[in-house]
């Protein structure tokens, strides 16, 4: 199989298995923390080398299950409202914790659902904007961006 093939099915089975291309993931991280991909890379625990080859779909998946976790609280603290107006301090709080992070992962504890900084967020998305507004957006922001658009949505349920 050559190259272009290979890459493409890397990128399709991203999709299956992620959501969504990684390398459209780490790229908003990259932007959101005003960071290079080789320090993102130092964040998460990752060789740059190998975060370049999943970013580009030279390699289908992220082996190592606390980088994916990583990952995934850099996705949550994006949405805290420091981090999201840019605070400088924020930004830098946010990925000095997850590089120091330790987290353990198995099927009953991933971090995914809520936790206490997706309540933070969900509180924080239900104070300013109706239920109706948040599912709206939701829908709006499916196609490009499915993990924002779940936190929306459950932003939008009624408690």
């Amino acid at each position: 199989m050559d190259d272009h093939k290979i890459v493409q099915r890397n990128i399709a089975l991203q999709r299956e298995w992620y959501g969504e291309p990684l390398g459209d993931r780490v790229r908003r991280l990259v932007v959101a923390f005003d960071v290079s991909q080789a320090y993102l890379a130092e964040v998460l625990g990752i060789s740059a080398p190998m975060l370049s080859q999943v970013m580009s779909g030279r390699r289908a998946k992220i082996g190592n299950p606390v980088v994916l976790a990583r990952l995934i609280m850099l996705e949550r603290k994006v949405l805290t409202p420091e981090v999201a107006a840019g605070s400088k301090e924020a930004l830098r709080a946010a990925l000095e914790d997850v590089k120091a992070s330790r987290p353990t992962v198995n099927r009953d504890n991933f971090p995914v659902g809520v936790g206490p900084d997706d309540a933070a967020v969900l509180t924080a998305l239900r104070e300013v904007a109706e239920d109706e507004s948040l599912l709206e957006a939701a829908d709006r922001l499916d196609a490009d961006f499915p993990a924002i658009a779940d936190l929306l949505r459950r932003a939008g349920k009624t408690q």
